[in-house]
């Protein structure tokens, strides 16, 4: 829970220093920031990702057996969104914000498989199950919404 407000709290001021930063390095001429500066904050956000990953994982290697498993998977998860959400970031399309979504529910499939992991026989059948069930439905949510947003600006593109 902890990581999950540090991660929060982290993008948040980056986000806000960001924001300064591309503000500041607006041209005179244009109202586009170079892009050079562009590619400096991409990379800064991807290195900001990376580390935040790292750090995750470094938090799960006192874990032993499932325990440890289901936190590299959290971490792993938490990498695929956040790079999604910076590539929605960069790019507001319809489809990267999709790509968001998707990676959300992925991740959470992910480890709520991990986590079924821990139980035996017709528990652990029926967590699986249950998991996969709540995956497909995310999915089915995920392609009614964007195919709704699709039809009603007239794009074809999913």
């Amino acid at each position: 829970m902890t990581l999950k407000l540090c991660s929060i709290a982290a993008a948040l001021a980056l986000a806000f220093a960001t924001g300064a930063q591309a503000q500041s390095t607006m041209s005179k001429d244009t109202a586009k920031p170079s892009s050079s500066a562009d590619r400096k904050v991409k990379n800064a956000e991807e290195d900001r990702i990376e580390a935040d990953y790292k750090a995750a994982k470094a938090k799960c290697e006192p874990m032993k057996g499932n325990q440890k498993d289901v936190c590299e998977k959290e971490a792993k998860a938490h990498e695929k969104v956040a790079k999604a959400e910076l590539d929605a970031k960069k790019d507001p399309s319809p489809r990267n914000q999709r790509k968001v979504a998707e990676a959300k529910a992925a991740g959470e499939y992910d480890v709520a498989k991990e986590k079924c992991d821990d139980l035996k026989g017709n528990e652990k059948d029926a967590c699986q199950k249950q998991a996969k069930a709540k995956h497909e439905q995310a999915q089915a949510d995920i392609k009614k919404q964007y195919a709704q947003r699709s039809a009603s600006t007239g794009s074809s593109s999913k």
